[in-house]
């Protein structure tokens, strides 16, 4: 794929607002990397405002790590209004399958308002297409399916972009789909790093209207930076600080240096 880093290039020029409700136990870090990566993040779920601060933004990112029935209220309305806006809205299905209210909360929002991009582990995504898994709180359970025609199948259905994040990330469309191999286990010690990776696709769909593109550019980039704050970690305390330094330090040199993506 090509042009990646000019889509990075793209947001920091533009600093697109992104507004987030989102998980309350990773809402700091997600509205940092949204500023590390050039974006401008703003985190509101009150339903008195959330209508109002949609029409300011690029795009919308929904998460339910930390579900609740107000929360749900408050996205039907920035959903909808997003839909009346035409900008992306990016639901990130933390924790699907591990409780039938999660699973119902996601039916009810996906028929509530249109979604550009449905984003999760393999077990929350099969939750979302009805297979029957149990995710393991918000971590991936054990799935018997193909991801790639699960993501693509389940695109079709939607009509949404479909991400599988884990140490391959897929992406799929319906017609095109991507496979992303960066990244680095580590990853998978820290408390939200999927979340935040649903704030960075944010903030790359909000500059990018093909959406799938959008999301497979965010996953490279963010995943790099990862790659690099890596090697001069020592643990997960050190990781994170170096993981924030190293975003900043994205040249066209290194992403296109160290992309893993491929066409299926």
């Amino acid at each position: 794929m090509e042009k990646i880093f000019e889509r990075l290039e793209k947001v920091r020029r533009t600093s697109p607002l992104v507004h987030h409700i989102t998980n309350y136990v990773t809402v700091e870090n997600c509205a940092g990397i949204t500023k590390f990566f050039g974006g401008s993040p703003v985190m509101s779920d009150a339903k008195e405002e959330v209508a109002d601060m949609v029409q300011l933004a690029g795009s919308l990112v929904l998460n339910i790590g930390t579900l609740n029935q107000t929360q749900i209220e408050s996205m039907k309305i920035a959903g909808q209004t997003a839909n009346k806006k035409g900008i992306p809205v990016i639901l990130d299905v933390c924790g699907a399958g591990a409780t039938t209210y999660r699973n119902q909360a996601c039916k009810e929002l996906l028929s509530s308002f249109k979604v550009s991009v449905v984003k999760g582990n393999v077990s929350e995504i099969a939750a979302v297409a009805g297979l029957n898994v149990q995710t393991k709180g918000v971590d991936s359970g054990d799935v018997n399916a193909d991801k790639y025609e699960l993501a693509k199948k389940l695109a079709g259905s939607l009509k949404a972009v479909i991400v599988i994040t884990g140490a391959e990330d897929v992406v799929s469309d319906g017609k095109d789909t991507y496979s992303i191999k960066n990244g680095v286990p580590i990853m998978g010690k820290i408390v939200g790093t999927g979340c935040m990776a649903a704030s960075v696709i944010g903030v790359f769909c909000a500059v990018e209207k093909n959406y799938a593109i959008a999301c497979a550019s965010a996953l490279v980039c963010y995943e790099i930076a990862a790659e690099n704050a890596d090697k001069t970690s020592d643990g997960p305390g050190t990781f994170v600080g170096n993981f924030f330094d190293k975003i900043l330090m994205l040249s066209e040199i290194s992403v296109n240096k160290m992309k893993q993506i491929s066409k299926i």
